[in-house]
């Protein structure tokens, strides 16, 4: 059973900064790409960061300057740092994995909320 979780969220100070998890079970880890996506009330969800599993990373504009992505593949766990946050930054953030050739084939977390707050 294939299980993906994000961890980390919570309130934010304005100029703060944050680190989420994403642990997956279930799956040969070092063959996915670890995508994060986030979805602010009333919009819809939007790419944020990726880093691929060959190590390639990928950002919206948004966040580009003041992230991170990183895995961890011995452990199945990826990780998503952003600085300076902002109160745009304000979102669910949910992790996907996705396989690397096997187009249909991807999971998707639960979700974990950030709130970045004055």
């Amino acid at each position: 059973q294939v299980q993906v979780e994000e961890s980390g969220g919570g309130l934010v100070r304005i100029g703060g900064s944050l680190r989420l998890s994403c642990s997956a079970s279930g799956i040969s880890f070092s063959a996915y790409h670890i995508r994060w996506y986030r979805q602010a009330p009333g919009k819809q969800r939007e790419f944020v960061a990726a880093i691929s599993s060959g190590d390639t990373v990928t950002a919206a504009d948004s966040v580009k300057g003041r992230f991170k992505v990183s895995r961890d593949n011995a452990r199945g766990m990826a990780y998503f740092e952003i600085n300076s946050l902002k109160i745009e930054d304000t979102a669910v953030y949910y992790c996907n994995v996705k396989h690397r050739a096997l187009q249909d084939v991807e999971y998707w977390g639960q979700g974990t909320q950030v709130t970045a707050s004055s």
